[in-house]
């Protein structure tokens, strides 16, 4: 009984590196945009759009790693720690908006 709980927490480790390893490349490719979307072109709409879709992204690695080491996954400080890109992100969009 022993050997198949060791077995069953191995193979959920090994599933939660493999799924979070799959999200580390749309992440990277989110950041591309959005840094393009805000330096290059003037379309808020889009760099809004990959930031959404990057941060989601962030979340979805913390949950996938959470989750392989058998812990909640809702955690006020996940959240919390979206604040300050969150308040990066509208410092640099807010003169694309108003302006």
């Amino acid at each position: 009984m022993a050997d198949e709980t060791e077995l069953r927490s191995r193979t959920r480790a090994l599933t939660g590196v493999v799924g979070a390893t799959a999200l580390v490349y749309p992440l990277l490719v989110c950041a591309v945009q959005v840094a393009l979307a805000q330096f290059f072109t003037d379309d808020p709409g889009a760099a809004v759009g990959w930031g959404v879709a990057g941060t989601a992204l962030c979340v979805a690695v913390v949950a996938v790693i959470r989750w392989s080491t058998g812990r909640r996954v809702r955690s006020a400080w996940l959240l919390a720690g979206l604040v300050p890109p969150l308040l990066f992100e509208a410092w640099l969009v807010w003169p694309l908006l108003t302006g």
